[in-house]
């Protein structure tokens, strides 16, 4: 067995493509299915954010995984192989465990060191087990790496002042407007990026802002964590009358399809009126034709990276840091996954020895015959096992403690053909 994944991010592909390639969660399990009819595919798990999508698997042969979940993609997507795999990055065992930990400790993100990956993986974790992808292997290694992430957070100072995508979108509008403080400020959805949109506008002095949301209920709770701050809340029908007397926008909704284009705004703006969009949705909640209209300024999260690059280099020496903890834990992944190699051996050793054990004591029990007490053979039955666990002892701990695999597989070997033991299938 083996673990690759396959996927893009930010690095490797524009928004537009990655809009193509995204997985929202009400579609998870129908792709986990998908995949695991695939006869190469044991175990998957997808990581579906804005800024990326992976696809981590487990199989016999690596290689043939590999190309059906580029399949698969293409599929997805309806973006011809030819033109998908330019942006596609792929990677197997030791490399695939440290992208994991990397992913997980946000030193993979557009934000260096930003926290809101971390929820996201343990929230693939969650679907994948909950939809029956996630089994023994990628059970093991997304728990490592969740804890290699919750390590890095509170080992290092990496995630301190950290800038989130939100509140990169809130810089660069304040980089464009100066002062946000005049400016009438509309938030297309109330999600978590939307509440810290709010926390980042408030904390750099906007005033006026308005919350547009399908449902009131998750629009006033959102309200509630700013008591101090009067946000206007108003319903998804309102939304275009809201966008026209706003100044500036962040759009930030769950819709798979762009909720604004040129043509519904250029029938709601006065044309002497301009807007500013900032578009931190993937799929995009804008469409680009937006930009042809002379009085519409938009940005989406490709436009953060000018931002980002700002605050890398102060955290850059922190991630370093963060690079030694992470190298802990894929050894610790590792010891386990060595560990698995030689579990069918012991169990048939083990098994072995067992069955002489019992058989011998039942040949010793019946010479002693009936008269001999049931509390003798209490302490008969005590004596062989411990003898048979002393036995067993230093042979399994020398096994499992091969660092080598080619030595490890020898002593198996030998193992095997001392004791004519038949291995039950590796990981079966």
């Amino acid at each position: 067995m083996n673990i690759a994944v396959v996927g893009l991010s930010h690095k490797t592909a524009p928004v537009e493509v990655r809009e193509k390639l995204s997985i929202p969660e009400p579609q998870i399990d129908g792709a986990i299915a998908h995949l695991l009819s695939y006869p190469h595919i044991d175990e998957v798990a997808i990581l579906s954010t804005c800024n990326r999508l992976e696809i981590y698997i487990v199989s016999s042969e690596v290689t043939q995984g590999i190309q059906q979940v580029t399949q698969f993609l293409s599929e997805h997507s309806k973006l011809p192989l030819v033109s998908l795999r330019q942006h596609l990055f792929m990677l197997m065992h030791t490399d695939s465990i440290m992208h994991i930990m990397r992913v997980a400790a946000g030193l993979d993100s557009l934000v260096l060191g930003e926290g809101q990956i971390l929820a996201q993986v343990k929230t693939t974790h969650k679907l994948g087990q909950q939809f029956q992808g996630i089994k023994t292997i990628l059970n093991r290694l997304f728990k490592q790496a969740i804890t290699a992430g919750k390590r890095v957070r509170t080992e290092t100072s990496i995630g301190t002042g950290a800038v989130s995508i939100s509140s990169a979108a809130v810089e660069l509008a304040q980089i464009k407007v100066e002062n946000l403080a005049p400016y009438r400020i509309a938030i297309l959805g109330a999600g978590k990026m939307s509440r810290l949109l709010v926390q980042h506008l408030v904390s750099k002095g906007a005033s006026q802002i308005s919350i547009v949301n399908r449902s009131r209920p998750r629009a006033e709770e959102l309200a509630k964590q700013f008591p101090e701050q009067p946000i206007k809340i108003h319903l998804l029908p309102d939304m275009m009358s809201v966008v026209a007397h706003s100044d500036i926008v962040f759009t930030s909704t769950s819709s798979t399809e762009p909720i604004l284009n040129r043509e519904k705004l250029a029938a709601a703006l006065d044309p002497q009126h301009s807007i500013m969009l900032f578009d931190i949705s993937v799929p995009r909640n804008v469409d680009s034709d937006v930009n042809e209209l002379a009085n519409v300024q938009a940005f989406n999260v490709d436009d953060l990276k000018a931002v980002v690059a700002q605050n890398y280099e102060s955290r850059r020496k922190m991630a370093q840091e963060a690079e030694r903890i992470l190298d802990e834990e894929v050894e610790a992944f590792d010891v386990w996954w060595r560990s698995l190699e030689t579990v069918s051996t012991i169990s048939s050793l083990r098994s072995k020895v067992e069955s002489i054990r019992e058989q011998e004591l039942q040949k010793a029990l019946s010479r002693l015959g009936s008269e001999f007490g049931e509390k003798h053979q209490e302490v008969i039955e005590a004596l062989t096992r411990g003898i048979v666990n002393k036995i067993l002892h230093d042979p399994m701990v020398q096994l499992r403690a091969q660092q080598d695999v080619e030595a490890r597989r020898n002593c198996m070997q030998t193992l095997q053909m001392l004791f004519n033991l038949e291995a039950e299938e590796q990981f079966g």
